[in-house]
């Protein structure tokens, strides 16, 4: 009895213990090592490295996350937290046989010059990043740089468009983007395909840097092409109002008003010109319409209105990046945050991708030798050409036009060879429509 009593415990012991275990058998470690994870979002950056730090490349960026230029401000960072992302995915930048790890620490410089001098030194002498990230617009951009120059930190910038931040012989300084001389002339250029009769143009300026030289390269443009320029006068980059100058402008009837200013000055000069009946077969502006928050103020009120474009979804590009394409770029983009890339977000991940290029070209992420790689830099990216002239800034890509059509939707409309739809012209008189 006793006996079997002792087996009956033993075979209940063992059931106990089958029970408890694993219910999967035990696996060997993996032979090769797994794939890059996907890195938390930038928002929460990881803590700023020392340059010798073999595992996270810190970035630094003051981004105008408050302010005038907020929402532009934000499309700079998803472009930038999207590249990041895509970057640590694909197994991160490549230095010295090891793979690094990319995150940037984000400062809000409220859109303000200044304040962005001020945040790019702590990013530098604080938070010890490894290198530099540019902020939105061109009067934080030109104060920013001159930090990165004392310093001696390069920074990779996408969203300074003067070329006055290029022409103080600063050799730390590099900007991705065509300069503001080339946005609206695009535009001058299908308007005179479409119609070789216009003749006069008027232009409404924001008095800031990046908009002046925006307004005399379309100024010097269209006089090039015989047009006659009628009006080009500034207001205060503050303004609420700018019924005065669209007064005289109306007296003016001019056959293409520009404005080139940003996405608040596009909104209200539509809004006034509507109210006060200022008509023109031709609205295109700098900054705005390419942007979501421009269609949902205006709503049918943005039908017709043209921009020039840094950069858009149907260009035929293969880039030599993760993102490959701008289609793809666009679903990739679309799919993380739910609306569509404008250009500024996407030459902000195209920012990254060229420290990319330029870390593993220079084997290294000491700031001497990754200036001495962007230097030299020349590829071809989902977002085009990159390559620098010996200021630091890319005079080599093209711009496009694109226009927000009557169904609703954003196209590409200039030059034809990467059109989507035929640009809708002449835009009607408001009591036409």
């Amino acid at each position: 009895m006793f006996k079997k009593f002792v087996v009956l415990i033993v075979l209940a012991l063992a059931l106990i213990a089958v029970g408890c275990g694993p219910t999967a058998p035990a696996t060997s470690a993996p032979t090769t090592a797994p794939a890059a994870q996907a890195a938390p979002t930038a928002t929460k950056a990881a803590a700023p490295a020392a340059p010798t730090f073999a595992g996270t490349i810190t970035f630094g960026a003051a981004v105008s996350l408050t302010g005038k230029t907020n929402n532009e401000g934000k499309y700079t960072k998803d472009g930038y937290d999207l590249a990041v992302e895509a970057v640590n995915a694909a197994g991160g930048i490549k230095v010295g046989g090891k793979a690094y790890q990319i995150a940037i620490k984000f400062y809000d410089d409220e859109s303000n010059p200044d304040t962005s001098a001020k945040l790019t030194e702590k990013l530098i002498t604080e938070d010890k990043v490894n290198l530099l990230l540019g902020p939105y617009g061109s009067g934080p951009t030109r104060n920013a740089t001159v930090i990165s120059e004392k310093y001696k930190v390069p920074m990779v910038e996408a969203n300074g468009a003067a070329e006055d931040i290029f022409s103080r012989g600063f050799k730390y300084s590099f900007g991705i983007l065509s300069p503001g001389k080339m946005y609206l002339r695009g535009v001058l250029e299908m308007a005179l395909a479409l119609d070789p009769n216009l003749k006069t143009v008027a232009i409404l300026v924001e008095n800031e840097i990046f908009s002046l030289e925006v307004a005399d390269g379309a100024k010097a443009y269209a006089e090039s092409k015989g047009l006659k320029v009628v009006y080009n006068e500034k207001y205060p980059s503050a303004t609420k109002d700018v019924s005065s100058l669209l007064t005289v402008v109306k007296g003016l009837n001019p056959d293409i008003i520009l404005g080139a200013g940003h996405l608040q000055d596009s909104i209200l000069i539509v809004k006034q010109g509507k109210d006060l009946g200022v008509n023109a077969k031709v609205w295109a502006f700098s900054v705005g319409p390419a942007t979501p928050e421009f269609r949902d103020s205006l709503k049918k009120d943005a039908d017709y209105i043209f921009t020039g474009a840094q950069w858009t979804p149907a260009l035929k590009l293969t880039g030599n990046d993760v993102f490959k394409t701008p289609e793809n770029y666009a679903k990739v983009f679309t799919q993380k945050y739910g609306y569509e890339p404008p250009y500024q977000a996407a030459e902000s991940s195209a920012a990254v991708i060229t420290y990319q290029k330029a870390i593993e070209k220079a084997d290294s992420i000491e700031p001497e030798k990754v200036r001495a790689a962007l230097v030299n830099l020349e590829f071809t990216s989902f977002y085009g050409l990159i390559k620098f002239d010996d200021r630091g800034i890319n005079v080599y890509k093209a711009m496009a036009v694109e226009q927000l059509q009557t169904d609703g939707k954003k196209r590409t409309v200039f030059p034809a060879d990467v059109a989507e739809a035929k640009p809708q012209f002449p835009v009607p008189a408001w009591d036409k429509r």
